[in-house]
């Protein structure tokens, strides 16, 4: 006997939808200081042994995020990644067709403040990743300090996440039977203090070691462009030369993150708070660049395949930006 559930109101749909970007955002932000938190307090308590134990555990598995992680089916499945995609919605978009039998290495552009596209598209399967891109296994890199926190690093790996080491790449990209995708946030954390409503800065202009990386490899390369990503959020004003960008930057370089000051809705009202606006987000994923494997490129030739990716990116955008609502005149600024 088949049992059906009857569907959800659209009020409780609203509540589900709300209560799990809350828990990512606050968790985005919390989470590793909860976590290490939990790790020291449990050896002041009569289960230290847990503590003990996952040290020891820790300490074995140090390697998996360079490893390709340890990804759990039943974590990216989660209906609570699936409510967060209805949210705003999150929607990836297929251009061309990726074939299983190779390797790839996608840039993600733009940061965004908390990347959520990124996320939801490469760490989860709430837009459906796998049927979209069937036989293709996605790999998202994250700042290598993330791994570094107790029982967090656990968390990301089961979502796909990866370290965003050099080793962690060469690895995921030499899977020998092809099928791999890995994912790059090229951009990085400070490309995050140029996230705003409107903007198409992209810090891409000096960024070249994921191009040698691929041009190592013989990895095609993937353009992905994720319009709306810079409507999730409004920042405190931080131009250049100003203390707030300063200040900022000098966190960039201590800790490697870049500490947006950003602001949205709140749970219960929309003018302000953490949870961000309402917006679609479509992640469109561009046709393959073929690359030709070389061992040691040389600078021009790094050079010459960085500039064909820009100009492919930009094409990707142009050809799109109609359908998001990008204004006609709005094109991509390389920084």
């Amino acid at each position: 006997m088949k049992i059906e559930f009857a569907p959800l109101s659209l009020p409780l749909q609203r509540r589900l939808q709300t209560a799990a970007v809350v828990q990512w955002v606050f968790s985005f932000l919390c989470l590793a200081q909860c976590c290490t938190a939990a790790f020291i307090a449990l050896l002041f308590t009569r289960f230290w042994l847990l503590s003990v134990l996952y040290a020891a555990w820790w300490f074995t598995d140090r390697e998996a995020p360079l490893r390709g992680g340890r990804r759990i089916h039943m974590v990216r499945n989660s209906a609570v990644w699936r409510h967060m995609k209805d949210f705003f919605p999150v929607s990836l978009v297929k251009t061309a067709e990726l074939d299983p039998r190779q390797n790839y290495l996608v840039g993600f552009h733009p940061h965004g403040v908390l990347a959520v596209g990124a996320f939801i598209n490469f760490g989860t399967e709430a837009t459906g990743f796998s049927t979209i891109f069937p036989g293709i296994t996605p790999h998202l890199m994250m700042l290598s300090l993330w791994f570094r926190v107790p029982f967090l690093r656990d968390y990301l790996m089961s979502g796909g996440l990866v370290s965003s080491d050099k080793e962690s790449a060469y690895h995921v990209l030499q899977k020998p039977e092809g099928g791999n995708l890995l994912a790059i946030i090229v951009g990085g954390a400070q490309e995050a203090l140029e996230a705003r409503p409107g903007s198409c800065t992209l810090l891409l202009k000096n960024r070249k070691g994921f191009i040698r990386v691929a041009i190592e490899r013989g990895t095609p390369l993937v353009p992905a462009f994720s319009f709306g990503e810079n409507e999730l959020f409004d920042q405190v004003s931080n131009p250049k030369g100003s203390w707030l960008r300063w200040i900022q930057h000098r966190l960039q370089q201590i800790m490697g993150i870049s500490l947006p000051l950003f602001h949205a809705r709140g749970i219960f009202q929309y003018s302000f708070g953490l949870v961000p606006y309402r917006r679609p987000v479509y992640t469109v994923i561009g046709k393959p660049i073929p690359v030709l494997k070389k061992h040691k490129p040389t600078e021009e030739e790094v050079d010459r395949v960085h500039q064909k990716y820009l100009e492919e990116l930009s094409k990707l955008f142009e050809e799109h930006k109609a359908k998001y609502n990008v204004p006609e005149d709005s094109h991509l600024e390389f920084i």
